[in-house]
């Protein structure tokens, strides 16, 4: 079942660390909001592993080299090839045989797609503007000369230079109390992915939550997000009870504006966080979870390459869970899982087979197309399979060592495989099979053994929807204990076709329209675009005009689009484009041809 290509090799990174490998980064940029740009010099500390290798491959997309030296100052040669749509160039540096670092000198273009340059108009303080990065996976290379591969784990430090009164922060040890002078520095001493590498710069405030954990936020919208989030130094502590130490030092959070693409980004020491998970009712801090699991399975183990994903993200999105459970309560958790196999059963029935294995098999794709449900979801079950199967004391103990064993490494599917097979299936032969094993890494679909995740307190929600089937009225449903994932599970299982009567009694009963919950919102309005329901629509164009993640706006217009709201969809994303993250825009180009 193994695919024809190499799948030790990275084929998202021109990078030669076979040959050579970056191990630190020595850092300086300056931030120059009026142009849209840093300029930048990047020191490479190098770790010649071939002597007789006279070149350094490294990654870059649309950056302006000015100059290239080595550690003595003197010019080196360099050459630029020509550009993939996907990857970018490869930047190819002569070395001589001393060379132990390599110095560069650049600028960043306004549109480089790892940064997202914002005006003052769009922040909640509207007063400055704000920038901030997304580099994974392969964008890091558009603000940094370097080698942009999961497998090449670099330390870095840098000094940045901001207009006075702002604050800079970056993944790495932030200074909560530093003076708003422009200049700021950052250390980070440990080695990670380049996809973690991290930078915002805005007006932000600190709001402490324990010991080691804090939000980072515009000051209109720190007092509510340190609200949300409270839980999460008791996240920490039960994080480390499954899994070991925490390894990071500190846990901060920062908030952005509504055009961050993701619902969170694992940025170690400083996790980016999407403000529509602050509902005000702490139901969507699941995320919050999901990004501190990370901190184990992705940032201190993680994927050697984009087809091998599933690795950090399946294993996250159990160990979410386990957090989950342990904070907020075994009812929650089971909620949630059974939402994430709803999920999964959308994208099993939209998906040709053959692409319903773990691995995802992108490397002549754009590696976004990695970020799937059977890397998360799938590759969830699995996990919780392995749990079910053997049971959660023996589990935990093959957790705990497996993160153990390969902290601060790059893994593929073949290595956790092979190691696997000297553990799990030699400890546990009696529960789980090398065949079973290898069904639910490659096999595609959902194994024979599968069994779907249930939840008792779904119970009165199909009744309601039994009810709703038969024509009973929606002011006879009993919603009041009714939580955010019942609401979720109870339109994702609507009927496809529902009456525009139908459609007006749910909303003047239940308010979906006007919810504020950013979830709940995103699947009532796919629900209703699917019916043409066409009174939604100028909350919808509000709702897209305002928020730019990408769970939520790529199923929407998707929705338009089908639905054939063409005149619609192009007005919308032509008001929205302009406030959506450069990453998003150019998937959203493509879905929807937009010129």
């Amino acid at each position: 079942m193994l695919n024809r290509w190499d799948n030790n090799h990275d084929y998202h990174s021109f990078s030669n660390t076979e040959k050579v490998r970056v191990k630190h980064l020595s850092l300086a940029l300056d931030v120059d909001f009026k142009i849209k740009q840093l300029a930048g010099v990047a020191t490479l500390e190098l770790e010649r592993l071939d002597k007789n290798c006279d070149e350094l491959w490294l990654d870059l997309r649309e950056l302006t080299i000015v100059q290239i030296q080595d550690a003595a100052g003197s010019e080196l040669a360099y050459v630029i090839d020509k550009d993939d749509p996907i990857l970018g160039q490869r930047l190819n540096v002569s070395l001589s045989t001393q060379s132990s670092k390599v110095t560069i000198h650049y600028v960043t273009s306004p549109n480089a797609e790892g940064l997202q340059w914002l005006a003052p108009e769009q922040t909640t303080g509207k007063t400055l503007p704000f920038l901030f990065s997304q580099s994974q996976p392969v964008n890091a290379r558009s603000w940094i000369p370097l080698q942009d591969t999961p497998k090449a784990r670099i330390t870095f430090e840098a000094n940045v230079t901001v207009p006075l009164g702002m604050r800079a922060v970056m993944s790495a040890m932030n200074d909560a109390a530093a003076t708003l002078n422009g200049e700021f520095t950052f250390s980070m001493e440990k080695p990670i992915p380049t996809h973690l590498l991290a930078i915002a710069v805005g007006e932000l405030a600190f709001g402490q939550i324990g010991p080691r954990t804090g939000v980072y936020a515009e000051p209109q919208v720190l007092e509510a997000a340190v609200k949300e989030f409270e839980d999460t130094e008791k996240m920490v502590e039960i994080a480390e009870s499954l899994l070991g130490p925490y390894p990071w030092g500190r846990y901060d959070m920062l908030v952005l504006p509504p055009s961050f693409p993701f619902g969170g980004m694992e940025n170690p020491r400083l996790a980016f966080m999407t403000p529509t998970l602050i509902a005000g009712d702490k139901s969507l801090v699941s995320t919050v979870a999901h990004e501190l699991a990370h901190s184990w399975t992705g940032n201190l183990v993680s994927n050697a390459t984009w087809r091998d994903l599933w690795l950090n993200e399946g294993f996250t999105t159990y160990f979410t869970n386990r957090i989950v459970e342990a904070v907020f309560g075994k009812e929650q958790a089971e909620l949630e899982v059974v939402l994430e196999y709803g999920r999964l059963k959308e994208e099993l029935a939209t998906t040709e087979f053959a692409e319903q294995n773990l691995p995802a098999n992108v490397q002549q794709q754009d590696p976004n197309e990695a970020f799937n449900r059977f890397t998360y979801d799938k590759a969830s079950m699995f996990v919780h399979d392995l749990e079910k199967r053997i049971g959660r004391e023996a589990f935990d103990k093959f957790l705990f060592t497996y993160v153990e064993h390969f902290a601060f490494a790059a893994i593929t599917t073949e290595i956790f495989i092979e190691y696997a097979k000297t553990t799990l299936l030699v400890d546990h032969a009696d529960k789980i099979s090398e065949a079973e094993l290898i069904e639910w890494v490659y096999g595609c679909g959902m194994p024979e053994c599968f069994t779907a995740p249930v939840s008792d307190s779904l119970d009165k929600v199909d009744a309601a929807l039994s009810f709703w089937a038969k024509g009973a009225t929606a002011d006879s449903f009993e919603t009041a204990d009714w939580r955010v994932h019942h609401w979720q599970y109870f339109l994702n299982s609507l009927p496809e076709v529902q009456t525009q009567l139908q459609l007006m009694e749910l909303d003047e009963r239940f308010k979906l329209t006007e919810s504020t919950n950013a979830e709940i919102a995103c699947d009532w309005f796919r629900v209703a675009i699917h019916n043409h329901y066409d009174p939604v629509l100028p909350a919808l164009t509000a709702y897209l005009i305002r928020i730019g993640r990408g769970k939520f706006v790529r199923p929407l217009f998707t929705e338009l689009q089908v639905a054939g709201y063409d005149t619609e969809m192009k007005q919308i994303y032509s008001q929205a484009r302009k406030g959506y993250h450069p990453s998003i825009v150019s998937q959203l180009d493509k879905l929807l041809n937009f010129n």
